[in-house]
């Protein structure tokens, strides 16, 4: 079987871990906050790197304070536990190591139970890659909201990085198919 030139490798998904590039990714994009914010309408407390719990398994609540230090820490112990099912939930399936980060960083983002209902693991399932990547878009909502919204045109104030949070991994995913 040969691949597409310009395509990387795909690996079993179940011999893939989260690269570094990946988990600075995860962090750069969640961004750091000292105290616990409510980050979009309707979400759940965040604090540090968009972690919702302490390391301990307490849910993180408003006021509630880190360190940076501490807070890569927590979200590094997250994105383990995390990655451990979202593995599992691959069985038999080959990505990209680029597939294998976004995959896991929207698992970060939306939790282990949207991402093993999602259309997006069904179709790696089928070995629909295209169809896999296209349906990153259809997580466009926060709060209730259509976050791919505009308002006069522009983009809206309430959720808008989600949006441009999917479209850039949906770029990224497309370029790992070198589409």
């Amino acid at each position: 079987m040969s691949r597409q030139p310009g395509v990387p490798l795909r690996t079993i998904a179940a011999g893939l871990v989260l690269s570094a590039a990946g988990f600075i990714a995860i962090v750069s994009r969640e961004g750091y906050t000292e105290t616990a914010v409510i980050p979009t309408r309707n979400d759940r407390p965040t604090v540090g790197f968009g972690s919702t719990f302490h390391a301990d398994g307490t849910p993180v609540r408003l006021g509630d304070r880190t360190t940076p230090a501490r807070a890569l820490h927590t979200a590094q112990a997250h994105i383990a536990g995390e990655e451990k099912r979202f593995r599992v939930s691959l069985p038999g399936v080959s990505l990209t190591q680029g597939e294998y980060d976004l995959y896991l960083d929207f698992t970060y983002q939306y939790g282990t139970a949207n991402w093993q209902g999602s259309s997006m693991r069904r179709q790696l399932l089928v070995g629909n890659y295209r169809a896999a990547c296209d349906a990153l878009l259809q997580w466009k909502r926060a709060g209730g909201y259509d976050c791919s919204t505009l308002v006069n045109g522009r983009p809206n104030k309430v959720c808008w990085g989600v949006w441009d949070r999917q479209r850039e991994r949906h770029a990224k995913c497309l370029a790992e198919l070198g589409q």
